[in-house]
């Protein structure tokens, strides 16, 4: 490890408070190509037991590190190649701590366009101007003798311009000034905006005339205004008491030994650099800096959302009807196996504009007999509140032991007009995949969820305004952490799912399905290794993700990987373990009910991963999902006109943001919660106490049924009854 690699991993070490031995275990086990999931699940003797999101922070903030190395050592190159890298200053880049402290000291050599400045050099006036910075000249008398028409210093105030605007760069490019200016935007700074004068629109209103210091605002705020300023709708600026600024900039410019001539001419300058040169950076530069934040927020935001969308229990053993409900077109339904096996589509008019009850009703009461569907999943979207409302009524009087539940829909459309959605129904239209993805979302979100883009699945914030790249990267490493946590049954997880498998990537998924249609299910993982690309890394980094539940061999249903089955094998003939037993908790004690450090000394093995044998040894492959709160189902519908302030009710998140979380209390529009009514203390975000798909009791505070807003309360429902 080169002496750099050594200081980026002490610095990992302190901010994110791990041994360092295990950071550099860590980084050793990503530089080999081993992935998170791999290394969270198989390698926690070497990492300490460190979980996914803690790997996946690391390894974020080893990739900045090696950047800003790189950088340095970009800067130490170009200083160098123009003869002025002293060893002061080479001193002051390797201690250099962040990019904008590099880019501070590279700032003076840095080539530069025309400017005020270069062209004063240009006319001779350098000398001057350094001769007024050591402040033992008389300025005007200075500037006589530099006098040059020729030059276009025509006279000493065209002299004394050139040795001021000479000043004002070497100020303003001064890493020293910028260091102190930039401390002080952070304690001082305000925000300001105001709509333009040519935007009529109404969303940015809260923003005509908006002030707030930069250190108070919120992350949604900065979002919304830097929207409208993508937008043009918005003007922003931000501003400093400029007397505080120069007050910064005299406690270095000019010297204390200046005369009074020399003073004034600084001090003129300084004023200049600031208003001219540094302010229009550090404005900038602020602003990105605090937008950047606001995005690591709301990427934060979402990829938290996200997870619990993904982690969402499945409806398991169930017969399904998925309903995509529509108007003018029809609800399309789709009756699904136990397994997701599509059995039947149909088209139904039972609202506007046709409402045709009768036929409706007799429809869908011949699918519930003839496929025996336990329940129907009805997607959220346009007419679904009046399809609630016929399912309502046909479950009263025809089938009061069908239930249903309203499933969040976003994203399904995207799915139907896919390639995959093509290939794997291409005798359906669009519609009738969506009721499919519908239907599927109940049984498995999961396995569905992973087929549409997480962008698409309707759970974060201000995504458009991030960077592509990295809401990419972000939601990726989420949906990939969930898929290897949960686990992938190899016969017959789709495509997409397998895509998400650690190590292998959609051509490699692609294979494996191809495999199965044409040479029949897997008997066993290591047949893995006959798909082409699928090689002995690609192999040791998603076997032990991939299970076999129909397989005779106890350990290829279960997490086990490959590697670890000697092992296995001995630690059942160490405790004498009856293989019938395997997969039975009650034959099988707890881990902790073993001396597994006495255990992992005899098999000269790891104890976290002894612990996670003798776990997988009393259900294989278990489930964490099955540890959440699942889904509420239904049997009777509420409209908004039946809502009062005061009703208890009890909802279920479906968004979080910044500002509050929205929940679902089955009527068409979800309420929102401002974060003053979620909890009774002080919390600086909802994700504190909330998160996805959570069922809390809610009170109605306020309805405006013209505009079809609800306001609810989460603190002031606690130990109320419902309504």
């Amino acid at each position: 490890m080169t002496e750099m690699e050594r200081e980026i991993c002490e610095r990992l070490s302190k901010e994110l408070n791990i041994p360092l031995q295990q950071v550099n275990r860590t980084v050793l086990l990503l530089d080999e190509g081993n992935t998170v999931p791999f290394i969270a699940r198989y390698r926690k003797e070497a990492t300490g037991g460190l979980l996914d999101e803690q790997l996946r922070r690391l390894e974020e903030k080893l990739k900045a590190y090696r950047s800003l190395e790189k950088r340095r050592a970009e800067i130490l190159r170009l200083i160098e190649a123009q003869g002025a890298l002293t060893d002061e200053l080479r001193w002051q880049v390797n201690e250099a701590a962040t990019v904008a402290e590099l880019d501070d000291l590279y700032r003076p050599y840095r080539p530069k366009k025309k400017t005020r400045a270069s062209m004063a050099r240009k006319k001779g006036l350098e000398p001057p101007a350094m001769a007024v910075l050591e402040g033992n000249i008389d300025p005007a008398e200075e500037a006589k003798k530099y006098i040059d028409p020729e030059k276009e210093l025509a006279d000493s105030s065209a002299v004394m311009q050139g040795i001021s605007d000479i000043i004002a760069e070497i100020i303003s490019d001064d890493a020293e000034i910028r260091r102190l200016l930039r401390l002080l935007y952070r304690r001082l700074a305000t925000v300001e905006t105001g709509k333009k004068e040519e935007t009529e629109a109404q969303t940015y209103e809260l923003y005509n005339g908006f002030s707030e210091p930069v250190k108070k605002i919120k992350n949604h705020r900065v979002l919304a205004i830097s929207r409208g300023v993508k937008e043009e709708a918005l003007s922003l600026k931000i501003k400093i008491p400029e007397e505080k600024a120069l007050q910064e900039i005299g406690s270095i410019y000019p010297a204390s030994a200046c005369n009074r001539s020399c003073r004034e001419l600084i001090c003129g300058a300084a004023a200049d650099s600031f208003r001219r040169l540094i302010h229009p950076s550090l404005e900038k530069e602020i602003w990105q800096e605090f937008l950047e934040r606001a995005i690591t927020g709301a990427l934060d935001v979402f990829k938290g959302n996200l997870k619990k969308r993904l982690l969402v229990p499945p409806v398991r053993n169930r017969r399904i009807m998925g309903w995509d409900p529509g108007f003018r077109t029809g609800c399309k339904l789709a009756c699904v196996s136990e397994n997701g096996i599509l059995l039947e589509t149909a088209t139904i008019f039972p609202v506007a504009p046709k409402n045709d009850l009768k036929v409706a009703e007799k429809i869908v009461l011949q699918l519930v007999d003839r496929y025996k569907i336990d329940c129907i999943a009805l997607g959220n979207g346009t007419a679904s509140r009046e399809s609630e409302a016929f399912i309502a009524e046909l479950i009263r009087v025809k089938r009061p032991e069908l239930e249903y539940a309203v499933v969040n829909e976003a994203g399904a459309s995207v799915y139907s007009a896919s390639e995959a959605a093509r290939r794997e129904f291409p005798a359906l239209d669009v519609s009738a995949r969506s009721a499919v993805s519908i239907a599927r979302r109940l049984q498995d979100p999961l396995a569905e969820l992973v087929k549409i883009d997480p962008k698409a699945i309707g759970v974060g914030q201000y995504q458009h305004d991030m960077s592509p790249k990295q809401l990419d990267t972000a939601l990726t490493g989420t949906v990939e952490s969930c898929v290897n946590t949960v686990g992938v049954e190899l016969n017959s997880a789709s495509a997409a799912l397998l895509s998400h498998v650690a190590g292998i990537n959609t051509t490699v998924a692609e294979r494996i399905a191809d495999y199965r249609s044409n040479e029949g299910l897997f008997r066993s993982r290591e047949e893995l290794k006959a798909i082409p690309g699928l090689g002995p890394k690609i192999f040791k980094q998603c076997a032990g993700f991939l299970r076999l539940p129909e397989s005779e061999n106890y350990l290829e249903r279960s997490a086990v990987h490959p590697e670890s089955y000697e092992l296995a094998g001995r630690l059942i003939a160490v405790l004498s373990i009856n293989p019938g037993d395997l997969g039975n908790p009650d034959a099988i004690p707890p881990a902790e009910t073993f001396p597994t450090a006495e255990l992992a000394d005899r098999l000269k093995a790891g104890e976290p991963t002894i612990i996670d044998i003798l776990a997988e040894f009393r259900k294989p492959g278990r489930d964490p999902r099955e540890d959440l709160p699942g889904l509420v189902f239904s049997r009777s519908v509420l409209e908004i006109d039946d809502l009062e302030p005061g009703m208890i009710f009890r909802g279920i998140v479906r968004n979080i943001v910044d500002f509050g979380a929205f929940v679902d209390i089955g009527v068409h529009q979800d309420g929102l919660v401002h974060i003053s009514e979620i909890a009774d203390c002080y919390i600086s975000h909802p994700m504190e106490v909330l998160q996805i798909e959570a069922v809390v009791p809610v009170k109605v505070l306020a309805i405006d049924r013209e505009r079809g807003r609800i306001s609810l309360s989460i603190k002031q429902a606690a130990d109320q009854p419902l309504d």
